[in-house]
């Protein structure tokens, strides 16, 4: 048999004796960076920080997401602070300070900050324009002084929160996408599911529109994950479990 070069196998040894040597700290592998994101629920009864983390991880252009851990904001409700709406703005310095501890510091300035209200302010708007109008200007200022990147205070329509509440429900439930036997992401193969959300005064049950049927004009068009969803909401007022009690003490008394 020819026998291989001697140059050769000088070159193969000498590579072999410089890859053993080279330590695995030489050629780093430099872990995904880790974003965040804030949004602070404003909800009837109370206020919650919600503090959310992804990669660069993607399932068909959209970012995937998980909750990492939040805050509950002493007090009430926002709108019970429409008669000293600067309160409303001190009341989430707790959670905010906190927030400033979960995230690292070099990614503050980095990390968006939304706050959303939902029904109590929405009814508040109706009645009383210019408390809700104070009220989210003070939320504003509190939240513009801390070092995330404000991104807005608004009141949410009712169709919106919802959609969110859908989003939020077939997300958990991996109907969007799944991981598979291997870890990676894979378009999921079960169906939408609805969602039934009841509240204080009312009760609403939003689902998505198929396609091919005529999406009503109060709807919301979603892009996610590599499709569209056209979701609705249909409101049952009076279903809510405020009217449930007291109905039940009316019957109750009779």
């Amino acid at each position: 048999r020819e026998l291989l070069p001697p140059w050769l196998v000088i070159v193969a040894g000498l590579t072999g004796i410089v890859l053993l040597c080279v330590s695995t700290k030489d050629v780093p592998i430099t872990p995904p960076r880790t974003k965040y994101g804030i949004v602070l629920d404003a909800g009837p009864s109370h206020t919650i920080l919600f503090i959310y983390q992804w990669t660069t991880t993607e399932a068909n252009k959209t970012r995937v997401i998980r909750e990492c851990s939040s805050c509950r904001v002493q007090g009430p409700g926002v709108s019970s602070y429409s008669d000293s709406p600067q309160k409303a703005g001190k009341s989430l310095e707790q959670c905010l300070n906190w927030a400033q501890e979960e995230i690292p510091a070099e990614q503050h300035s980095q990390t968006p900050l939304y706050l959303g209200a939902t029904a109590s302010m929405r009814q508040l708007n109706l009645t009383h324009p210019t408390l809700s109008g104070g009220l989210l200007a003070a939320l504003t200022v509190a939240l513009k002084s801390s070092p995330f990147d404000f991104q807005g205070a608004q009141i949410l329509s009712s169709p919106d929160e919802e959609a969110f509440n859908w989003v939020a429900v077939n997300y958990v439930l991996e109907n969007f996408f799944k991981y598979d036997w291997r870890g990676q992401l894979v378009p999921s193969r079960k169906g939408m599911a609805g969602v039934l959300s009841v509240g204080g005064t009312s009760a609403q049950l939003t689902s998505k529109v198929e396609e091919g049927n005529q999406a009503p004009k109060e709807g919301v068009r979603l892009q996610l994950y590599g499709q569209t969803h056209n979701v609705y909401t249909h409101h049952c007022p009076c279903h809510g479990t405020d009217q449930l009690r007291s109905r039940l003490l009316s019957m109750l008394i009779q």
